[in-house]
């Protein structure tokens, strides 16, 4: 019998729109999509997963980035782009990240009395991604200071001594500068023999990472009013609203060091140097 009212509109998804509603589909590079909001098609050409973007690249060779998620149509039907599967892990290195030679399945040495400090939280990540394994098997901590101004204070509460040496990693440590003011008054200190102080001389220890790691020719100048890691997130058209944004940032440049060669020799050298006083056996 023929329904003289029609079907309920109620009774079906009613509020769907008229593409469906959107699913998650993996980034795949190579695929095309269409950003909504500007209607920018392109090819997907890279995905960053520290940044959460995804970059296309239209048919005139004009590249693109947007962040990952929704607003995305594929084949015609809205996607929300999420970052693809990583690949299986490759087999272990025959090296470590420093260099060294890899050895697997050994177990830490109990630490050392003596310690390694450095300046800030991501000093302190940059050293344990390249030299970790090294310092594990060589029993050394590395402690982080939130900056300098109060080594002397952090130097008397841990009393260094001949076989409690301290090494310590500084910042932008060039002639003139506050840090090589308190690091010479360190080592004229009673407890100066027990401690070395080196530096490189990048202004933050982002720099100490090479520019080209990031497709970049050089790190941008930042104008001395501005925090350096804001302007250069800034710059680089990251970004830098929060410190969430500069921890998403750095993340992304500690993703691209993979070992010492992604270094800068001014910092290589200081860090070994560092590991071979705390580590010296001392008579």
């Amino acid at each position: 019998m023929t329904d003289r009212y029609g079907s309920d509109v109620l009774s079906t998804d009613w509020r769907a729109p008229k593409r469906g509603r959107a699913v998650e589909a993996p980034a795949e590079l190579g695929a095309v999509v269409e950003e909504v909001t500007t209607d920018w098609v392109g090819e997907i050409v890279a995905v960053d997963r520290d940044l959460h973007t995804v970059t296309l690249e239209d048919r005139r060779d004009r590249r693109r980035t947007f962040p990952l998620g929704a607003g995305f149509l594929l084949e015609g039907k809205p996607v929300i782009l999420t970052a693809p599967v990583r690949q299986t892990a490759p087999a272990k290195p025959t090296r470590t990240a420093s260099g060294s030679v890899a050895v697997h399945d050994a177990k830490a040495r109990v630490a050392r009395a003596s310690r390694i400090f450095v300046e800030g939280r991501h000093d302190a990540e940059l050293v344990e991604k390249v030299w970790g394994d090294d310092l594990r098997i060589e029993g050394v901590v590395v402690e982080y200071l939130d900056g300098i101004d109060d080594l002397s204070e952090h130097l008397r509460d841990f009393r260094p001594g001949p076989n409690r040496r301290v090494g310590v990693l500084v910042d932008h440590l060039v002639r003139g500068s506050k840090e090589s003011r308190i690091a010479d008054a360190v080592r004229r200190s009673p407890v100066g023999q027990h401690v070395l102080i080196v530096g490189h001389p990048f202004i933050d220890v982002w720099a100490a990472v090479k520019p080209a790691r990031l497709g970049l020719q050089r790190w941008p100048d930042v104008p001395r009013h501005l925090e350096w890691k804001k302007g250069v997130c800034q710059q680089l058209g990251w970004p830098h609203r929060d410190q969430a944004d500069i921890a998403r940032a750095w993340k992304h440049i500690l993703g691209k060091v993979q070992s010492f060669g992604d270094l800068e020799p001014a910092l290589l050298g200081r860090v070994e140097e560092l590991i071979d006083f705390v580590t010296e056996e001392q008579p």
